[in-house]
């Protein structure tokens, strides 16, 4: 007979470690599966730091979800010995009219967030690492960081364990069914059967809940660490995280970390727009288009952070459409939970949801404001199940 469980969580990367965290100190009995180690490289959760950041220009309904995350970041930094929340400050830079800047300002706005508007010479004067045309503006906020994400999973995971939980690494979901009351998982090992299923499976969502694929798409996203000239302008008590939106796309960069690699580490939002198959993606991958890329950008708006590579990742972003989360019962299955499409600025969160899939789970509701995030609004894109 397959082994019971109240709950099983497929994918205990970012936001599975946490789902387990919250069901376990619950009192459930957890059963998580990770397709490879706790934590990994192979997905979405990894490269040493995420940025976070309250004033949100992606849509001012994330943040009161944030302010939580914030919170539980903190309480689950309390019981680990790791420092897992790094505050820097967060600069939001783009010329007036552009998603950044304007989003930026509105979530200040509608939530009353202490905020700073610099023009560009106030940024270079006070920040002297940039270099910003004359146009550029900037909204700068004290409560911006970032996060250490494997350590975020570690201490996700030890909490989870210590709580009861049974995470397995090595261990892929190949197929589950849900009938009556109850789901039952096939793996390479066996079958497990639980009153609730929680896919957090990242890239491989839309391959677990096969009528989401067409809304779940994985990207090819690349980071480097960039050789410095002048390290005193990019380190942490000078150089903030950043969200840059400017011709050349959106770029976001982090100061100098002890924790990482050495250098300037740089990300552009959406790459080289490369849709990908998580199986097939080549993570040893960068090359020298994917480093002029950043360095290129450096090179214009950061001048002496623009250096060779020192390190490289590959990593995936997995895209909604309008690239806003998943976070709901499935629409045919009440005893599946999904958490998916976390579109590249999801990490921050995995705090807020992980307790969200766990009220999910357990309750089927949320106290937490998830309208925008429901999955009905993809139903005439979805395919049979």
């Amino acid at each position: 007979m397959p082994q019971r469980f109240d709950v099983i969580v497929a994918g205990v990367g970012g936001m599975g470690s946490a789902a387990a965290y919250h069901l376990a100190r619950r009192g459930r009995r957890v059963l998580g599966l990770e397709r490879f180690t706790i934590p990994n490289e192979m997905g979405s959760s990894h490269g040493v730091s995420r940025i976070i950041r309250l004033a949100y220009f992606e849509h001012p309904s994330y943040v009161p979800l944030l302010r939580r995350s914030y919170e539980l970041w903190r309480e689950l930094e309390a019981g680990t010995p790791d420092r897992l929340l790094q505050m820097t400050g967060c600069l939001h830079v783009g010329a007036p009219g552009t998603t950044v800047f304007d989003g930026c300002l509105r979530s200040c706005h509608e939530h009353g967030l202490e905020h700073e508007v610099l023009s560009s010479q106030e940024v270079m004067r006070r920040f002297p690492a940039y270099r910003l045309p004359a146009e550029t503006m900037a909204v700068l906020e004290a409560e911006g960081g970032f996060l250490v994400p494997e350590s975020c999973i570690e201490a996700h995971a030890a909490g989870a364990r210590a709580a009861g939980a049974d995470l397995r690494e090595g261990e892929a979901v190949l197929a589950w069914e849900a009938a009556g009351n109850s789901v039952r998982v096939r793996t390479e090992r066996g079958e497990y059967e639980a009153e609730r299923l929680v896919l957090t499976a990242g890239s491989w969502s839309g391959k677990l809940a096969r009528s989401f694929q067409p809304v779940l798409q994985p990207e090819r996203q690349v980071l480097a660490w960039l050789e410095v000239r002048r390290p005193e302008l990019f380190e942490a008590g000078a150089f903030p995280v950043f969200v840059m939106e400017v011709p050349e796309g959106m770029y976001y960069g982090f100061p100098l970390f002890a924790g990482g690699p050495p250098g300037l580490k740089l990300g552009r939002f959406h790459h080289r727009h490369q849709a990908v198959d998580p199986d097939q993606l080549d993570r040893g991958g960068a090359g020298p288009d994917d480093e002029s890329l950043l360095r290129d950008f450096a090179a214009t708006y950061l001048p002496d952070g623009a250096g060779p590579a020192q390190a490289m990742k590959v990593c995936m972003f997995t895209n909604t459409p309008d690239e806003h989360f998943i976070l709901d019962l499935h629409p045919e299955l009440p005893q599946v939970v999904l958490g998916a499409g976390f579109s590249g600025h999801g990490f921050k969160f995995c705090s807020v949801v992980g307790e969200i899939l766990a009220d999910l789970a357990l309750e089927g509701e949320t106290r937490h404001g998830i309208d925008l995030f429901r999955a009905n609004r993809f139903e005439p894109q979805l395919t049979a199940r």
